[in-house]
C-alpha cells in the first residue's frame, strides 16, 4: 500500500470538496479576476453559469472517487486524471484573463498531485 498516494488523495479530495461545497460563496485570494464567489468567477472567465454546475459536479464526484479509491484502487487513475484535466482548465482560465500567476498556484499544485496519483512513477 502506498501511503504517499493515499495522503495525496486525501489532500486533493478534501481540498476540492472544501472549495466546492464549503468555500463556494466565500471570497478567497485565489478567485479569478475580482470574483468573490465561484459563480462570479465563471462569469469573469466568460463561461455560462450552467458550466459552473457541470464542472463543480464533476470535481466533487472525482474528489469523492479519490477517497473511495483508497479502498477500490481501480478508480484512482480515472478520478485523478479527471481532476487533472479540470485543474488544467482552471489554469488556462486564469491565464486567459491574465490573472497573476499566484492565483493559479493551487490548481497547479493539485494538478501535480493528481498526476503523481495517476502515474506512480516514483514508487
Amino acid at each position: 500500500m502506498d501511503y504517499i498516494s493515499i495522503i495525496l488523495q486525501c489532500i486533493v479530495a478534501l481540498s476540492i470538496l472544501n472549495v466546492w461545497l464549503i468555500q463556494n460563496k466565500k471570497n478567497t485570494q485565489w478567485r479569478g479576476g475580482n470574483a468573490t464567489t465561484i459563480i462570479e468567477e465563471f462569469k469573469v472567465y466568460g463561461l455560462p453559469v450552467w458550466s459552473c454546475y457541470v464542472i463543480g459536479t464533476l470535481k466533487v464526484l472525482f474528489a469523492i472517487g479519490l477517497l473511495v479509491a483508497i479502498w477500490y484502487p481501480e478508480l484512482k487513475q480515472v478520478c485523478a486524471l479527471g481532476l487533472a484535466s479540470l485543474l488544467l482548465g482552471s489554469i488556462v482560465m486564469h491565464l486567459k484573463i491574465q490573472d497573476p500567476l499566484k492565483k493559479s498556484l493551487p490548481a497547479f499544485l493539485f494538478l501535480i498531485m493528481c498526476l503523481y496519483i495517476a502515474f506512480p512513477i516514483f514508487y
